[in-house]
C-alpha cells in the first residue's frame, strides 16, 4: 500500500467485509447469465482473434458477414467456430477470409457436425485462437519491454488527457503535443454514437463527431505515434479508448491486438447511458475483461457518469456499490488489482457548505476500499458554465483532490468542460493547472489525517453504510432488477428491452468458444 493509500478513515473493518460479501452475491447470478449465453459481438470477436479482419466494399466487417451467415444457418447456440472450422475442414474455402467472404453471398453449407468430425473442427478451431492469444501475450511483454526501456511516468497521479478531432491525422499531432506537455495518458475519445454501431468500422478515419472512430488502424497509427514520443521524452506514454457498446468484446479484442494501455469498460455505463440491453452488456463485458486481463490492459470504469445524472451527494452510495460491483466482476474476469482503474468524480454542487470537504470524503473512501488499484479521478463537468475562470477555479480544487487522496489517474479537467469542445489552448492551461498543484502539493497527502469524529471520517463512514444498505436490497432483489428500477444514475433500464437485445442468444449444451479454454491457460 502507497504512503497516500494507508487507512486514515477508520472505516469498520466488519462493514467492509460485509459490503465485499455481499457485492458478490449480487453480482454472481449476473456471472451465471453471462456464462450460460453469447452474443453476436463475442462470436465475432472470436473470429477476429483467429486472424479474421477487413470489410467489403460497403464497409461491412467480413466477421460480421460471417457470424451472420452462421446464425442464419444453423443459428449461434453452439458457438459461431465448430461450424466454420468444419466447413474449411470440408473444402468450402482454403482459408477464413474466403470463407467469410463466399458466407457472404450465400455459397457456403454450414452444419453441426459430431463426433470426430466435431472434434477436428473444434481441434482446428483452437489453435486458430491461440495463435490470436498469443499475439496479445506478445504485445503485452512488448509494453513492458518498452517501459523497461524508456522508463514510465516519474509520478502519480497519472495525468489523462483527451484528444478528440474526429480526424486519426489530426489526433496524432495533438496527442503528441499533450505528451510533451506532460500527459502520461492520451484518450481518443470516440465518436459520437459509435457505441450504438453493431459493427466496427475499418481502416483510418478522418471524420467523426465528437470523437474518432475507434478501428483497428486508428489504434495501430496512436500507438506507433505514441512509441516514438515515448522514445523522444523518456517516458512511456499510454494509449486509452472505449471498449464499451454493442461491439465491448471486438474492441477490446482490437485494443489488445495493437497494444492499447487502458479500455474504458465500466459493468454498467451501456446499460444506462447507451440503453443498451443489460443482458447483452454484461455478456460482452465478461468476454472484454477476460481479453482485458489476458492483455495486461487497465480497464477505467464510468461511475463517474451515474453524477451527472444524480444528486452528488445523495448518490454518493451508489458510486461505492457500482465500485464494488465493478470490482467483482473483474476479478471474477481475471483481473488483478492494478488493473482497476474504478471510478468516481468531483461533482458535488459547489454551492452546497463544505462540498471540497465532502469530496475528499468520497474520494478517501474509494482509496482506502480500493487501496491497491489505480483509481481513476474524474474532473467537475455537470456544474461548469461559460465562466472560465470560475471553472479554472474549479479544476484546481479537482486536482488538488486528487492530490490529497492519491488518486492513480487523474483526467484533467478543462475550464471550458462541458461547454464547447476545448481548444489546444485549453488543454495547455489545464496541463499547466495540474503541473502546479502536484508540484506544490504532491506529497501534502501524508500531513493529512481527518478528525476521527469530523465531518469527512463521518460523511465516509455515513456513505459505506448506506452502500451496504443498498447492496442488501439488491441482493434481495436482484441486480438487474435494481438497474431497471432506475437505482443508478435514475435511469431505468428493463432487462427485456434496450438495443442489442437481438443479438443475444442462449448457449446450448454442446457451446463451445475457444478463446475461453485458451485464455483460461498461463501465458507463455
Amino acid at each position: 500500500m502507497s504512503p497516500s493509500a494507508r487507512p486514515i478513515l477508520d472505516l469498520d473493518p466488519t462493514l467492509v467485509r460485509r459490503a465485499r460479501t455481499l457485492a458478490r452475491r449480487a453480482g454472481r447470478p449476473v456471472v451465471d447469465l453471462a456464462r450460460n449465453h453469447t452474443t453476436v459481438s463475442v462470436e465475432r470477436a472470436t473470429l477476429r482473434l483467429a486472424g479474421l479482419s477487413g470489410a467489403d466494399h460497403e464497409n461491412v466487417p467480413w466477421v460480421n458477414h460471417l457470424v451472420d451467415a452462421v446464425r442464419g444457418s444453423v443459428g449461434l447456440e453452439h458457438g459461431v467456430t465448430t461450424p466454420v472450422w468444419d466447413a474449411l475442414r470440408r473444402d468450402e474455402a482454403p482459408d477464413l477470409l474466403t470463407l467469410a467472404q463466399k458466407a457472404s453471398t450465400g455459397g457456403v453449407g454450414f452444419r453441426l457436425p459430431e463426433g470426430r468430425e466435431a472434434t477436428a473442427a473444434r481441434r482446428s478451431s483452437r489453435s486458430a485462437v491461440a495463435r490470436g492469444v498469443r499475439m496479445l501475450d506478445r504485445q503485452r511483454r512488448a509494453r513492458e519491454r518498452l517501459v523497461a526501456t524508456v522508463g514510465d511516468a516519474p509520478h502519480t497521479p497519472w495525468v489523462y488527457l483527451i484528444v478528440a478531432t474526429g480526424d486519426i491525422h489530426e489526433d496524432i499531432p495533438q496527442a503528441q503535443a499533450a505528451a510533451r506537455e506532460g500527459a502520461d495518458v492520451i484518450a481518443v475519445i470516440r465518436s459520437t454514437g459509435q457505441s450504438l454501431l453493431d459493427f466496427v468500422p475499418e481502416g483510418a478515419t478522418r471524420e467523426g463527431y465528437a470523437g474518432t472512430y475507434a478501428t483497428q488502424e486508428n489504434f495501430r497509427l496512436m500507438r506507433a505515434a505514441l512509441d516514438e514520443t515515448s522514445r523522444e521524452l523518456g517516458r512511456y506514454v499510454r494509449l486509452t479508448n472505449y471498449a464499451s457498446g454493442l461491439c465491448m468484446p471486438e474492441i477490446a479484442t482490437l485494443a489488445g491486438l495493437e497494444r492499447l494501455d487502458m479500455m474504458l469498460n465500466d459493468s454498467m455505463y451501456g446499460i444506462l447511458f447507451r440503453d443498451i440491453n443489460p443482458i447483452r452488456t454484461f455478456v460482452d463485458q465478461r468476454f472484454s475483461r477476460q481479453v482485458h486481463a489476458r492483455a495486461g490492459i487497465i480497464i477505467n470504469t464510468g461511475e463517474d457518469n451515474y453524477l451527472t445524472t444524480a444528486d452528488a451527494v445523495e448518490a454518493a452510495h451508489t458510486v461505492t456499490v457500482s465500485q464494488l460491483l465493478n470490482e467483482y466482476f473483474a476479478k471474477e474476469a481475471g483481473l488483478a488489482d492494478w488493473q482497476l482503474g474504478l471510478g468516481h468524480a468531483f461533482e458535488i454542487n459547489p454551492e452546497i457548505p463544505d462540498s471540497f470537504r465532502l469530496e475528499l470524503a468520497h474520494a478517501m473512501l474509494a482509496r482506502e476500499l480500493f487501496p491497491d488499484a489505480p483509481l481513476k479521478w474524474m474532473p467537475p463537468t455537470k456544474h461548469m458554465t461559460g465562466d472560465i475562470f470560475r471553472g479554472y477555479l474549479l479544476d484546481g480544487f479537482f486536482n488538488l483532490a486528487g492530490a490529497l487522496t492519491g488518486q492513480g489517474i487523474l483526467l484533467v479537467g478543462m475550464m471550458t468542460e462541458a461547454v464547447v469542445t476545448p481548444w489546444l489552448s485549453d488543454r495547455d492551461l489545464a496541463l499547466q493547472n495540474v503541473r502546479y498543484v502536484m508540484n506544490a502539493a504532491s506529497g501534502l497527502a501524508e500531513d493529512l489525517h481527518p478528525a476521527p469524529d469530523g465531518l469527512i471520517a463521518t460523511r465516509a463512514n455515513h456513505v459505506l453504510a448506506e452502500a451496504v444498505d443498498l447492496l442488501e436490497r439488491i441482493v434481495d432483489d436482484g441486480l438487474l432488477e435494481a438497474i431497471a428500477d432506475g437505482t443508478f444514475g435514475l435511469m431505468k433500464r428493463p432487462a427485456d428491452r434496450g438495443k442489442g437485445l437481438d443479438g443475444v442468444v442462449r448457449r446450448g449444451e454442446c457451446y463451445l468458444n475457444p478463446v475461453s479454454e485458451v485464455l483460461g491457460e498461463v501465458p507463455a
